[in-house]
């Protein structure tokens, strides 16, 4: 991302520096491109752009934007533009959902893993962030 300046990096300029995004989305005036790390990695960059230049890349595997998804009125399709595609799907038929899956850092760093859980209509049903650290992770040295 070093050399990427907001409002003067264009399309090509974010590719040369970040290769060819995962997933792109027209999101209002905006192009969004998606750079996940995942499954080893516990980030989801997305590079806005307008116009063809950058407004800026942004962590979105965050607190604040897992805030946004609201169950029972958020839709796959919120959590898709938040988060792009997720690293692994889950379906569990005798319950009717289907859960998305990301890694993610939260709290002072720690790994933790977040799940969504959808009903087969695309509601979002349910939200788990399930802590990821093992007991060797958390004792001091």
């Amino acid at each position: 991302m070093r050399g990427l300046e907001p409002g003067q990096a264009t399309l090509a300029d974010v590719e040369a520096a970040m290769g060819a995004p995962a997933e792109r989305r027209q999101v209002g005036g905006e192009t969004w491109l998606y750079y996940p790390d995942q499954p080893f990695g516990r980030k989801v960059l997305v590079a806005r752009l307008a116009a063809d230049k950058l407004i800026g890349v942004e962590q979105r595997l965050t607190d604040e934007n897992i805030s946004k998804l609201v169950p029972n009125r958020s839709r796959s399709e919120d959590v898709l533009a938040l988060f792009g595609q997720p690293y692994k799907r889950f379906k569990f038929p005798l319950m009717e959902r289907e859960s998305w899956s990301w890694h993610m850092h939260r709290l002072a760093n720690l790994p933790a893993g977040l799940h969504v859980q959808m009903s087969p209509d695309g509601v979002v049903r349910e939200i788990y962030i399930l802590d990821e650290t093992n007991d060797d992770e958390r004792i001091p040295r």
